[in-house]
Formats: structure tokens, C-alpha cells, sequence
């Protein structure tokens, strides 16, 4: 699908779903964020490139840490692009629930990942092992975050220990920056998470492409 396909989003369909493809490359997936869109693997290879007509966002000052989040960040040690195949392999593992990330969608991320636009943040216990973190693409001052997993035996908050990093990274300096995280669930929610409607979105991801990117060299 050639990215000019996608059209003027005032004509999108008004549902999530505005178009499929064959197709799924760097230079295409790129080019979609920065529309508003991005993609999702369908069955028999066909890629499907949504724009929810909520989307969900978490404000960087709107996240909600429990006491427990608390507890949990003192236990663990959180790094930044250390291991983005660990951290995707986490969030690709067939058995969790809705899995969605196939060997595609791994290939054009890593490579993503490769030229410093895909980035994870990784959560390690005490014994250097890996249990969660998160990925996501950042351009400008967006992050539009992938998916999270948590180790359900050693991970205990990990993920949410990850988002916690992320939001500080994010704020750092003050930039007005925007955290997707595509769709509103019950868990995203408990975080702080809010629907925002197609329109203001876009409108937002404007403004937020301008902004200066978060630091990530450390």
C-alpha cells in the first residue's frame, strides 16, 4: 500500500481500521506515525494500519504510581537499548494472551531499532536477568509505545516499573512530549491512561513531532 493511500484524514473511515496492505517496510511504518496511524499484523500476511477513533495517551504528568510501583523500582535496575531483542522476544511470546507480533513485525522494528528510532526500555532483577520492559518508536517528541511484558514469576510490576522510567525520560527536561499507547484498556487505564478523540490527537502528534527528541544515550 503506497503511503499516499492513506488520503486526507478527514476522509478516513470513521473506524480504527482505514486501509490494509501487503506491504510492511521501514520506510512505510515510519511515514504512518507521523500521520497518526500505525500497523497491526491481520491473518494470512495482510497488515492492517489503524487510526482508533480513541486513542489512548497517558499524560506525562497523569501517570499513577501505586505504593507497590514504588517498592517494586527499588528492586530492579532498569537499563535503556540494551537488549531490544530480549524485549521484543518478551512481548512476542506466543503464550500471552492477544499476541500480535509476528516475524515481520520484529524484522522492520529491530531494523527500527537499528537506526535509533525504535527504542526499549529493559527492567532486570537482582540476578541480571531480564523479567520486562517495553518498546516503541519515538520521533520528535512522540513516543508511540509497541507493547510491554513482565516475566509473571520474577517480574512483579516490571513492566509498569519500565513506564515509570519512561514517563521520567520523557519529562526530563520539561519538553511538551506525547506518550501513545494506541488503545485504551482496563490496565492502561489503572496507569493514567485517556481517550482522546481522532481529531485531537492528530492535532496533538502536530505539536508533538516539532518537539526536540527525549534523550536517550544513557
Amino acid at each position: 500500500m503506497e503511503l499516499s493511500t492513506f488520503g486526507d484524514d478527514e476522509v478516513w473511515p470513521r473506524q480504527d481500521l482505514i486501509g490494509v496492505s501487503a506491504e510492511l517496510d521501514e520506510t512505510l511504518v515510519v511515514e504512518a506515525y507521523t500521520r497518526g496511524v500505525f500497523p497491526m499484523p491481520l491473518e494470512d500476511g495482510v497488515v492492517g494500519w489503524f487510526s482508533p477513533m480513541e486513542r489512548a495517551v497517558i499524560p506525562l504528568d497523569g501517570l499513577r504510581v501505586t505504593r507497590s510501583m514504588r517498592k517494586s523500582a527499588r528492586r530492579y535496575r532498569v537499563t535503556v537499548d540494551r537488549d531490544f531483542e530480549g524485549v521484543i522476544g518478551g512481548c512476542a511470546d506466543p503464550s500471552r494472551d492477544y499476541g500480535w507480533i509476528d516475524e515481520r513485525i520484529m524484522a522492520v522494528y529491530g531494523s527500527l531499532h537499528q537506526r535509533g528510532l525504535v527504542h526499549s526500555v529493559e527492567v532486570w532483577d537482582a540476578g541480571d536477568r531480564l523479567v520486562g520492559g517495553l518498546y516503541g518508536l519515538a520521533l520528535g517528541g512522540l513516543f508511540a509505545g509497541e507493547s510491554m511484558f513482565h516475566h509473571p514469576e520474577l517480574g512483579r510490576d516490571a513492566s509498569k516499573v519500565a513506564l515509570m522510567h519512561l514517563v521520567q525520560r520523557l519529562s526530563a527536561d520539561g519538553a511538551e512530549r506525547l506518550l501513545d499507547v494506541q488503545w485504551r484498556t482496563p490496565h492502561l487505564d489503572s496507569l493514567g491512561a485517556v481517550g482522546v478523540s481522532r481529531a485531537g490527537y492528530l492535532r496533538r502528534l502536530h505539536a508533538a513531532l516539532k518537539a526536540p527528541p527525549a534523550d536517550w544515550s544513557s
